[in-house]
This record gives structure tokens, sequence and C-alpha cells, in this order.
């Protein structure tokens, strides 16, 4: 088969594949368009899903009637004129392959006038075919008409979704694009109906509650921006609020809406130790950096980005977030949903209806809008929000009463709870005791774990961890993967105390481990094993900071106390009195919480009391 030339046509066509996969690609880049040109209102109206129709209009600098046909020509732009300006990249377009893409699979109109312009001139494009300029009406800006997207590619229209599931996407992109520029107002319009309007505003909070609505807005944590030459700031969502899916996660690059891995992992780092594994938390971030610091030309859609120094950026985004929520109070609360109060009591038997089996849920600490450091406050540490548990009194309660047998200590409480605030430990698990705001319940493993989690974080920063050798050393064998992490992961094992080396074909031998595993009974060959399993899952981190957490956190959980492990006075002093040293006490280092705290007027609810 010969060589031949493609006809432009389907060049263009070939492009759309990669620019327009779906009507939301459309709207991103005319979106994207009007706000280069400086808008500052944008209209969008779709219908049918914006398969049927798409029209995206904005008072921007308008286009020039001669340029008209340029502007639906391939690779013709205004915004970079030679290779330099690859090199720092201001606008969000600049590719000049979208309009050009888009008009080779619909029926596509521009009308467009610039504010020196007398009036207005259009053009036509159908299918490719480009059309002559006219002379029109309208005011000055630019209006985009899409008609019957991929009318000429039935095969691309078979694989979108139903008009309903593109209309969801279309919407979440306008919500994300309005959320990303406060400062221009946006109408949303599907089927005729508005479904968002935002006027413009200096508040990104204001424009948060008009996107995301005033309840989730007023929930969410602002991060104060740092200077330097990564700057972050916007605004977080408290660990109760994670979502399932990472769809309530908006990353922002210099005003460019992206879909950053390192970002992301960046944001797990900031909320590690705050909530489990599988949540995603809530997070519109907008991240300022030199435009020369970063490529932005690496993905069709411009939503993936490449950093000159991601290590940078990755500890700017995590120190950001971690900043912002040590700087609230995490501590949740068991909430009781509404139940129906007593009606009364007579003859001492209940005449109520409540609903024995009504359901309890959590909510964040501070009422959703507190500002403390949270329930392990000590008085040196305190802030504005909510007024926390009492530790430092109930540790030196506890110390006195030392010698007590942790019986006595328990039959002393339950006798008088209110009046002595003692603890006491049910189940073998949980030490429960009580503030001024209500029933306190403590997971006993938990709080040892965060403890013993930051102690280790405060002893590595000052070197290797205390190790001792053994007698013997223990061998293990591998899978092929293992053997090869084992170099990699070196430097991080030798930090942990660790000294590991080969033996033989797929064998490693442990020459000497961390006294802290030893002294909690824990298999360190079984731990380093499966330290570089895991190392081999997720990779290397870029932040060595953020790496060390997760290793962190197994040491911390195989060395703390368990649930059945019985505890005296001395050593429920112990725990109170070192949670008030350090941030964070109110999760695990795997985000699990450690404390839950039961109001008292849901208490008094759920009895059907008033007082």
């Amino acid at each position: 088969m010969s060589i031949r030339r493609l006809p432009p046509s389907l060049v263009n066509q070939i492009a759309a594949g990669e620019v327009v996969e779906r009507p939301a690609s459309v709207v991103k880049e005319l979106l994207e368009n009007a706000l280069d040109a400086g808008a500052t209102r944008i209209s969008v109206a779709i219908a049918g899903g914006g398969i049927e129709s798409i029209e995206v209009a904005d008072d921007g600098c308008g286009i020039a009637a001669a340029e008209l046909p340029l502007a639906v020509a391939a690779h013709a732009t205004s915004k970079i004129g030679e290779a330099a300006d690859l090199e720092r990249i201001s606008t969000l377009g600049f590719r000049g392959e979208a309009l050009a893409s888009i008009a080779s699979v619909s029926e596509c109109s521009i009308r467009s006038r610039r504010r020196e312009d007398a009036a207005a001139s259009s053009l036509a494009a159908h299918g490719g075919a480009i059309g002559e300029v006219r002379p029109d009406a309208g005011p000055a800006g630019t209006l985009v008409s899409i008609r019957h997207l991929f009318l000429n590619t039935p095969a691309r229209r078979k694989f979108l979704k139903s008009p309903v599931a593109e209309t969801s996407r279309i919407a979440e992109l306008v919500r994300t694009m309005a959320l990303a520029r406060p400062d221009v107002a946006f109408r949303f319009e599907i089927d005729g109906k508005v479904a968002l309007e935002c006027p413009a505003t200096a508040s990104p909070e204001v424009r948060l509650a008009a996107v995301l609505g005033e309840e989730v807005a007023a929930s969410l944590i602002a991060l104060e921006p740092v200077a330097g030459a990564v700057r972050v700031w916007g605004f977080v969502g408290r660990p109760a609020q994670a979502k399932g899916s990472s769809r309530s996660q908006r990353l922002y690059l210099n005003g460019r809406a992206i879909h950053d891995r390192l970002i992301l992992h960046a944001v797990r780092e900031g909320y590690r130790g705050l909530m489990p594994g599988d949540r995603h938390p809530v997070v519109a971030l907008f991240i300022e950096i030199d435009p020369a610091e970063v490529d932005v030309n690496v993905h069709p859609a411009k939503t993936e980005v490449r950093f000159r120094s991601p290590e940078a950026v990755h500890a700017a985004v995590r120190r950001a977030i971690k900043a912002a929520l040590a700087s609230v109070d995490l501590t949740p609360s068991i909430e009781v949903e509404s139940a129906e109060p007593a009606a009364g009591f007579a003859g001492g038997r209940a005449a109520s209806r409540r609903d024995p089996e009504a359901p309890w849920r959590l909510r964040s600490g501070g009422g959703g809008g507190g500002s403390g450091p949270g329930l392990f406050a000590g008085t040196a540490r305190s802030g504005g929000g909510p007024k926390g548990f009492d530790f430092a009194a109930l540790a030196t309660r506890l110390a006195t009463d030392a010698t007590e047998p942790a019986s006595s200590i328990a039959a002393s409480a339950v006798e008088g709870l209110e009046a002595s605030r003692s603890v006491i430990q049910v189940g073998g698990a949980f030490l429960v005791s009580e503030d001024d705001e209500g029933l306190v319940v403590v997971d006993q493993h938990a709080l040892h774990e965060r403890l013993s989690f930051e102690s280790l974080r405060e002893r590595i920063t000052a070197g290797p961890l205390e190790s001792q050798r053994l007698l013997v050393p223990v061998v293990r064998s591998v899978p092929e993967a293992t053997v090869e992490a084992i170099e990699e992961a070196a430097p991080l094992l030798r930090r942990l105390g660790f000294e590991v080396e080969l033996a033989g074909d797929r064998r490693l031998a442990l020459l000497a481990a961390p006294t802290l595993l030893a002294s909690r009974g824990v298999d360190a060959a079984d731990f380093v094993v499966e330290l570089l399993g895991r190392w081999i899952e997720q990779g290397p981190i870029p932040d060595e900071a953020a790496a060390l957490e997760p290793v962190l956190a197994m040491m911390a959980c195989k060395a703390s106390v368990r649930a059945g492990d019985r505890l005296n006075a001395a050593e429920m002093s112990g725990l109170f009195a070192r949670a008030l040293e350090v941030e964070r006490a109110s999760n695990c280092p795997h985000g699990r919480p450690t404390t839950l705290r039961i109001p008292w007027s849901d208490l008094r609810r759920r009895f059907g009391r008033s007082s």
C-alpha cells in the first residue's frame, strides 16, 4: 500500500478524537477560549446532554472578521507565536486545535464582535466545510453554537452515555470552572432552565457557597496562603465529610483545572491519619507557580501536567493541608438521629413511642465551624474553638490513684462518674469518662497507636531508631520483586533500625531490628517483608517525610496496646498525659477516631428528657 497524505478534513477528525471526547470536552474548550479572551460574563446553554446543541456566549475581546476563518483552521492561535512561548504558557488554551476539531464533527457557527467594531460578523462550518464570513448583529464578545455533535462520526455517538449522564458531566465541568474564576459571572442553562447562576464576586467564599451550597461551604476549612515558589490556598473539608469517590476533589494550577496524581497523593498525605484509606476528602485547592516551572503540554485535554520540581509542589500541598487541619477541632461526636421524645411517664411505666433502633451517626467535632485545636488540647495550645475534654485534670487525678487496683478505680468511677470525672475501662478496649459536653469514649489501642506514631516521628528526625543485633539472623523466602526492592529501600530500612541483606536466591536475612518492635513481641522479619511488599505496590514517594509516615504508622500499630489488654490507673493516666503533648490525638495514624463524644443533649433526647 502506497503512502499518501491525509486530507485536512480527516486530519481534523483524527485530532477531534483526542480533543473532543464527549460534549463536556466541547464545553471545556469553549469555556477556556472565553476566559482567555478576558470575559467577565459567560453563559452556557445545552440541550439533549450537549449532543443536540451547545451554546457558549462571552463578553470577551472578540475576533476580527478577517480572522474568523483562521479561528476554525487547524493549529491557528493568537496565544503563542514561537517555540519559546511553550516554556511559559499562561493561557488555558494554546494549541489552536479546539475550534477546528469541533467544527470538523458538528454544525458550528461563530458570531463575534470586537468592542472597536461597528458590527459583528459570523461564520458557519458544517462537518469541516467552512463557509463565508457574513455581517451580523450582536453585542461585543463571541457566541459559539454547536449543533448535532458527531454528525459525521456516528460510531463515536454510540460510545456516549445517556443525555442525563452527559448533562451531569457538563454540569460538573461548569461548576469546576466557575470555582476557578469567582471574578467571572457564570450562567448555565439545561434544556431552557437555569441550573446555575453565579454573579461575579471578589470573594472565593461567596463563589464556593454558590457552587457547592452554603451548608457544604460553611463547613470547609480555609487554607492560609504561604508565600514562596509554590503558593497554595483554597478550602479543605473535614475528615468526617470525606466521600467514597474523588469527584469532590477540585485541583487548579494557575487557574487551570487539572487531575494530577502527584497533587492527589500530597492531598492524601495531608489527611494521613485522619480518615480511612478508602475515603476521599473534599478539597478545592489552588496552586500558583511560575509557568516556566510546569509543562502543561503533556496531554491532549491539558488535564495532566509535569512539574520541574515535583518534590517542592508535593511538600507545599501537604504542609498547607496539615496546617489547616491542625487548626480546628476534628473530634467526632456520635449524634442520635431524630428520635421521638417520650410523651411522659405514668406509674413508673414509660409512655413513650421512642424507637430503640434509631440510628446513630458521626458528625465532625467543633459544630462544623469550630476552630479549636481538638479534644486532646492542653491550655498551652488552646484556641478559639469549643472547649475540649479536660484530660489534664483527669491525668492528675489518675496519677494520685496510681496505687489503686484497676477494679477499684472502675468501681469508684461507676458510683460517681459525673462528680469525680473518673475513667473506667470497658470491654477490655475502651476508656469511658465525661466532659462538660457529653460522654467520652476512648479507643485505647487507637490512642496509644497515635502516641506511639508521634513518638516515632519525633525520634526518627534525630537519627535512626534504636536497634539491636540478633544473635541468629532470621531468614525469610521472598518473591523476586521483593529482592529487587531491598536495595532501593535500604536507606529507609536503616533509618528505621533494620539491617537486612540477601542470603542466597530469593532469601532475605534480618540481622538487626528496632528495639521497639522487640519489646512488643513483634516478628520483625515478617514486618520487613510486609514493608517491602507495600514499597513495591505504592512505589517511591517524592517527599521523604511523607514516605516515612505510612511505615511509622505500621510500626506504631504493631507496638501499641491491644483490645483486651487490661490497663491500671497509672497506665490510663500515662495515656491521657501524653495525649496532651501531641497534635491530631483525635485520630489514629490510619484515620480511625481515637475518641468519640456522645453529647448530653443527644442522650437527653434519646431518653425522652427535656432537661
